[in-house]
């Protein structure tokens, strides 16, 4: 009986990295069933994505690559398809974007499991009960920003999160939180040309008279909302569209950005890239 794996790999770019990848591969028994490979010039990386079929066992396959990684100074890493990662999501007022990654894992759309909702808000508690996702309400309390974010990373611990999404969860993280989870904070963001920070950024955008609204989903570092970017969706729009109706359209892009941005993250085909990401297709 096979197991499917996928390895994902970058490392400074020379001769033999494939043959390596492959020839490692071949000796296991394994049959590669897609494989996808980048150059960057300008910093000299090279990045694969591998997606393969064998018999042998995780930890018999990573002991033995890591042979071949420390000869070619690799950042690697070897995910077993059967484990699925798990997905702590976040949500303040705004509730599409939760509502829609929900959905998306209840079909089985995500490759991952939503262990968890949290919010600062009660509101979407009875939303993450129908999904049958234990929902936390974590207020920012009295005791302050750092109190709350504890009883999160807390949560991460015990609840053995792979990853953290922000599903316009609108509370900006300390810092310190932010660097405990370094590559595993997703975020979306609305993001217009030109760009409009601060309450009601449709209103502004519709003020503004915009032709073209959009969205990002990026990692999130300490560095507020300029993280490394994974993905974008954008929309064109006229004069004839209301406040209303950019905020109905910028919804639909939030979601679908965020959603396609987490899949991709979830199906190993994210690599980062100093402030800039590699994203196979």
């Amino acid at each position: 009986m096979t197991s499917q794996f996928v390895l994902t790999l970058s490392c400074p770019d020379r001769l033999g990295i494939v043959y390596a990848v492959s020839g490692f591969l071949t000796r296991r028994d394994a049959n590669i069933e897609d494989s996808q490979q980048f150059s960057e010039h300008g910093s000299g990386r090279f990045f694969m994505r591998v997606e393969f079929r064998t018999a042998a066992a995780r930890d018999e396959l990573a002991v033995g690559f890591a042979e071949i990684a420390r000869e070619f100074d690799m950042d690697w890493r070897l995910h077993d398809r059967a484990v699925k990662p798990r997905v702590l999501v976040m949500a303040s007022k705004q509730g599409h974007c939760l509502n829609d990654l929900l959905y998306r894992f209840r079909i089985g759309a995500l490759h991952g499991e939503a262990a968890a909702v949290v919010s600062n808000h009660p509101d979407w508690a009875d939303l993450a009960a129908s999904s049958g996702v234990p929902f936390h309400y974590l207020p920012v309390g009295p005791e302050g920003r750092a109190t709350q974010e504890q009883r999160i990373l807390d949560l991460v611990q015990s609840e053995d999160i792979d990853v953290v999404v922000l599903a316009r969860y609108m509370q900006i993280l300390s810092s310190e939180f932010c660097a405990k989870l370094p590559g595993r904070i997703i975020n979306i963001h609305h993001s217009f040309l030109p760009s409009f920070k601060g309450a009601k950024p449709y209103h502004q955008a519709h003020a503004r008279g915009v032709k073209l609204i959009g969205a990002t989903c990026h990692y999130v570092t300490a560095d507020l909302d300029e993280g490394p970017i994974i993905d974008q969706e954008v929309a064109r729009v006229d004069h004839a569209h209301s406040p209303d109706e950019l905020v109905a359209a910028g919804r639909d892009l939030e979601s679908t950005c965020l959603a396609r941005g987490l899949a991709a993250h979830l199906d190993d085909r994210i690599l980062l890239n100093g402030h800039k990401t590699v994203v196979f297709r």
